[in-house]
């Protein structure tokens, strides 16, 4: 049984057919079998939104497309880890606050709390995981990731300004305040969450203007992470499923022809291993010093996919999956946008 909260926000939102398809491909938490009919609680606004969000990065990755309908036509389905998104920790981000603030912001109300902070240096960036309280094994993660613009050449953080402070803020006044609600209360009315969800939905986009080439040519010298959020913003940098063997997966997808990458990350803890496809191919508008506008294509977002074994917690006296990450495991796969444009 479908609940009747979440299909007609996601109906509303996104029309029966996508709706109809995500219920099929995606893990449903058990915490959302039982439901009070317009009275939409933090847990269902947040499985709205990541499937959502989910159906957002289907569309702009192909390879990820492909992928879900094959598990689906074979009598599959998705279990939906977790979302990535990139943001940059700066002052000078036009109206978007800095880093992941634009987000927390989004992401505490829904219910998430940190999980884990984990230092990228190789890439001048700090992640961190954030877990539904509400069903942390069941709900997708969001790890969210900041650069800082301090670790790199003025020159660079000249072009991070020019290109950032455009920046728009997508939530609106009403937006807060209904948010702020949903933090105070724990649910809101269905027509106040009708009124949101698309507004926090359009968040996970990019914010600012079309970048000028040669902004976009210095920051790309230096960061090809940065590079990538000059063209796609906070969207979803990557969606990942979470499989029972992603070695097997891995070698499944190369017989395949697939675009995946030719190692799996492993965790120092060895109880987490994932891999990815590189990036889907976009083309991206840019202003040229003249004023011209160029078309470039430059790496999109892309599909990953994930192992996670189970623990022993000695407070509870039972096994849970171990819903970390690795620092090591998500430098490399960073990697897969970091092929040059064209």
């Amino acid at each position: 049984m479908r609940n009747s909260n979440i299909e007609r926000l996601l109906e509303k939102l996104l029309g029966p057919e996508k709706t109809g398809r995500l219920f099929a491909t995606l893990n449903f938490p058990a915490v959302l079998a039982d439901w009070e009919d317009g009275n939409v609680t933090r847990a269902e606004l947040a499985q709205a939104m990541n499937m959502a969000l989910f159906d957002d990065l289907l569309e702009r990755s192909p390879n990820g497309r492909a992928y879900t309908e094959d598990a689906i036509a074979n009598g599959g389905s998705v279990y939906f880890d977790h979302g990535a998104l990139r943001t940059v920790r700066w002052a000078e981000n036009g109206a978007l606050p800095p880093g992941e603030a634009a987000f927390t912001r989004i992401l505490r109300p829904l219910g998430f709390r940190l999980n884990g902070r984990y230092p990228l240096d190789k890439l001048g960036m700090t992640g961190r995981a954030y877990v539904h309280a509400d069903a942390p094994d069941e709900i997708a993660q969001f790890f969210v990731s900041e650069l800082h613009p301090e670790r790199f050449s003025g020159e660079f953080q000249q072009a991070v300004s020019n290109v950032l402070r455009s920046s728009k803020d997508p939530l609106t006044p009403l937006a807060v305040s209904q948010l702020s609600e949903l933090e105070r209360d724990g649910h809101l009315p269905i027509d106040t969450a009708h009124r949101l969800l698309p507004v926090i939905v359009s968040a996970f986009s990019r914010q600012h203007d079309m970048p000028h080439v040669d902004d976009y040519e210095t920051i790309l010298r230096e960061s090809a992470e940065m590079a990538w959020i000059s063209t796609e913003g906070n969207a979803f940098n990557h969606a990942t499923d979470r499989v029972a063997n992603v070695f097997q997966l891995s070698d499944d997808e190369k017989a395949k022809g697939r675009p995946i990458k030719p190692d799996v990350e492993r965790s120092r803890s060895g109880r987490v291993f994932q891999t990815a496809y590189r990036a889907d191919i976009v083309k991206r508008e840019f202003r040229s010093a003249d004023g011209r506008v160029v078309t470039r294509e430059v790496p999109g977002s892309f599909y990953e996919f994930i192992t996670r074994k189970r623990e022993f917690d000695e407070t509870a006296r039972s096994w849970k999956t171990d819903l970390r990450f690795d620092a090591g495991n998500a430098t490399g796969i960073f990697k897969m946008t970091a092929h040059a444009a064209r």
